[in-house]
């Protein structure tokens, strides 16, 4: 199954928001490492309206931790950096769809690692570094339901 994982998020909105994203897609969330919040933050809570219930919800102390639990997961990492775009990836019914912080990304050893796994979203303007993680998030979803043919 399809999931999403947020490491280390920091601003509470944004994992609310796609927490909620990922309970309308019936597609499970994973928390890795120390948020930069407490999970019962308000702001994290009202980004996510009363959808909390529906949200597949698991929390790994580490990245170790989420491959573990997933042993038959394809790990796909967004960054940045990547030279390869999403939409020229080929997802799979068992992806993982692993997000880093806001303010610095994923582990730059894990990208390196990882590299045939790496995957950009094209951003055209020089002078914008990012977009935000729950956009972002929304974006590769949803191109990997379409593939997927489930929406």
């Amino acid at each position: 199954m399809l999931s999403v994982a947020l490491v280390e998020p920091e601003i509470p909105p944004n994992t609310g928001n796609v927490a909620r994203l990922c309970a309308a897609n019936d597609v499970p969330l994973h928390i890795v490492g120390v948020t930069g919040f407490r999970m019962d933050d308000r702001a994290l809570r009202r980004a996510g309206l009363d959808y909390w219930p529906e949200v597949k919800l698991s929390r790994h102390p580490n990245l170790d931790a989420l491959t573990r639990a997933l042993p038959e997961a394809r790990f796909v990492y967004l960054t940045t950096t990547a030279d390869r775009v999403y939409t020229d990836w080929a997802f799979q019914s068992r992806d993982c769809l692993v997000f880093g912080r806001e303010t610095r990304g994923l582990p730059e050893e894990l990208l390196r690692r990882n590299w045939d796994n790496c995957l950009r979203i094209p951003i055209t303007n020089p002078n914008v570094r990012s977009l935000n993680l729950a956009t972002a998030v929304g974006i590769v979803l949803y191109e990997a339901l379409r593939q997927l043919g489930t929406r």
